[in-house]
Formats: C-alpha cells, structure tokens, sequence
C-alpha cells in the first residue's frame, strides 16, 4: 500500500508519527541541554536537517561546541558516528574506504577484500573540511546526494538515516582549500555559530570546567527519523507559498530579470534550483515542528538565511564595498512580494 500524497488530517497513524515528531523534538533538545548550553537557534536548524534528511555546514571561530554539538546529538540519538579530521594529506580512500589483502585463517589463501571507511555511518562530522584539497572533498559528494559509495566500480548503500556535518573555522585561511560551488550546494544548511551572550557563556564556563558525566535517554530512533523524513515530504504547501520559496532563489541570479539592481551589482552567482527545494523542506519541517500541516509563508522567510547564504555568492565589488551575502538575502526577503493568498 503506497502513502497518500499529502499529510492525512482522519489518519490515526500520520497524526501519531506528527505528535511523535513534536514530542521527539522537544525532548531532544531537553537531552542535549544536559551537555550543551544555549545555542537554541543552532539546534533547530540542525533538528531541521535530521527531519528533512539533508546535511548541513557549520561555521563558527573555534570553541563554540560545533563538534560536541554534533557528536553529542549521535548519542543522544543512539546513533553510529564517525569524525573525519580533515588535513591537507587526506585521501578519498581514507573516507570511502579501500581494498585490503586479507589472508583466509583457515586455507591461507590471499584475497581482496573491502575495508570500509569512515563514511560508513549515520552521522558523519567531517571537521575543518576546507583544509583538505577538492579531489578528497569530492569523495563526499555521492554519499552526500545518493547515499551511497562508488569504488573502483562497485557501489555500495549507506545505511539509513544518514547526515553529513561538515565544519569550517572561518578565522584561519592559510592553509585552506575553499569549498567548489557543486559541493556547497549539497549542503542544505549553512549555520553559523556565533559567541553566545555574557550569561550562557558564564554557565559554559562553570559547567567545563566542573565533573560532567551526562546520562541521556534515547527519545527516538533512527527508524523513526526515517519516518519523519517521509511525513515532511508529505505535508501540503500552497502553489503562492511554493512560488514564493521559488521567486527568492530566482530574484538572487544576477541574469534574472526579476533580480533588483543590488543583485546584479553584487551577486556573481545566484541561488540553484536546490535553494528552492530546501527552502520547501526546511519550511516545511518548521510547520510540522510547530504543530501545523501546511506551510507558510513565515515558514519559507525563516528558512531563507540558512538556505541561501551558501549559494547566493559575492563578487569582488561586493568584497570590496563590505557587502555580505546575508544583507542582500535581508534585501530579497525584503523586496520579493508575498502573494496575496492570506497565509502568514
């Protein structure tokens, strides 16, 4: 029996796998509060990512918990993880996995056999990935879109659910190989991470620096974060909304007629049509995990930083003058128009 398209309202089951979710959410966040103090905002995109199924970048100056973050949510959530240290000397083999010769105990015969990799898991945390060269960075881009690796002609599955969180340190760039634009634009996310304010740090700094030896009970499972996924997909959104999410990655293409003057004379590359996809799963995640089945607009403006940060790229002009992406997103937000349709 196939899934309707749409979220059913008379559906004993969608509505339970809905309240679930909600539920699932809230106590997360309680689970992670044990280790990890602040950052609310942080933890909702990165829940975001988990119910939608994508990967996110995290980017933050150095000690603000990006990878206790994260590590932290794999165990709360029970789940295989493996962190890849990125370095310059980094091979594609050293995530993917390789070939080994293993000899057989029992008739000493030699054979081929295949050693996986760290990428074979449901949350992979590939930390400071700017600082290893493109052709090692590329060996994330299957399992990222398709989950699944490709070697030396043979493919493998990657087990479900699976994320990956890639982190940069922004401050150090010597050293550092930029991100190509088709690797980016698999991120759904890019989060930044900031300083917290003066009261959250003192309590960062008390808690540190005391015992800590958090015990966390498992709210859901990584079955049920695949059903999540499934449900998101299937909450309804109306053609304005869905139009709305789709003008804002257009409005940001310098070639676009609708772009206003600040795009073409700041912008070198818009948004892809994947900014649009994920402006619509994000959105809808936020309707469900606030307890409503169908997206609005709100929904979609929320998602638009996040989204696009990544993908709306500057050119030397805008470098120059001190433009930065996020005020020419605040300036798209602002100027492409709602349709009239009485969603907020």
């Amino acid at each position: 029996m196939t899934e309707p398209n749409t979220v059913d309202l008379d559906s004993p089951d969608d509505i339970a796998i809905a309240d679930k979710m909600n539920a699932g959410r809230k106590a997360i966040i309680a689970e992670l509060g044990k280790r990890i103090i602040g950052q609310a905002d942080i933890i909702e995109l990165v829940l975001h990512t988990l119910f939608v199924g994508g990967n996110s970048l995290i980017v933050g100056v150095p000690g603000l918990a990006k990878t206790l973050l994260i590590a932290t949510l794999a165990q709360v959530l029970e789940l295989k993880f493996n962190r890849i240290q990125f370095t310059p000397d980094l091979m594609p083999s050293d995530i993917t996995g390789t070939d080994i010769i293993q000899e057989d105990t029992h008739t000493g015969r030699r054979q081929m056999v295949f050693a996986p990799g760290p990428i074979f898991a449901n949350v992979v945390l590939a930390d400071e990935i700017n600082r290893t060269p493109p052709k090692t960075q590329a060996a994330l881009l299957e399992a990222m879109q398709e989950h699944r690796v490709t070697i030396q002609g043979r493919t493998y599955t990657l087990d479900e659910p699976f994320f990956v969180f890639a982190t940069q340190n922004p401050i150090e760039l010597e050293g550092t190989y930029p991100l190509p634009e088709a690797q980016l634009d698999r991120f759904m996310f890019h989060i930044v991470i900031d300083h917290p304010p003066e009261h959250e740090e003192l309590e960062v700094v008390r808690a540190t620096t005391a015992i800590i030896d958090p015990h966390f009970s498992r709210p859901i499972s990584g079955a049920d974060l695949v059903a999540f996924q499934r449900l998101v997909r299937r909450v309804p959104i109306a053609d304005p909304v869905l139009k709305y999410a789709l003008s804002l990655a257009r409005t940001s293409r310098p070639r676009s007629p609708q772009a206003p003057e600040s795009v073409k004379k700041w912008v070198q590359y818009g948004a892809s049509v994947r900014a649009a996809q994920y402006l619509v799963l994000g959105a809808k995640s936020r309707a469900l995990t606030s307890g409503r089945y169908h997206v609005s607009f709100d929904d979609v403006k929320a998602m638009a930083h996040p989204v696009m940060r990544h993908r709306v790229l500057v050119n030397f002009r805008a470098e120059s003058e001190g433009v930065t992406t996020d005020q020419i997103i605040d300036e798209l937000v602002e100027r492409v128009p709602v349709p009239a349709s009485g969603m907020k």
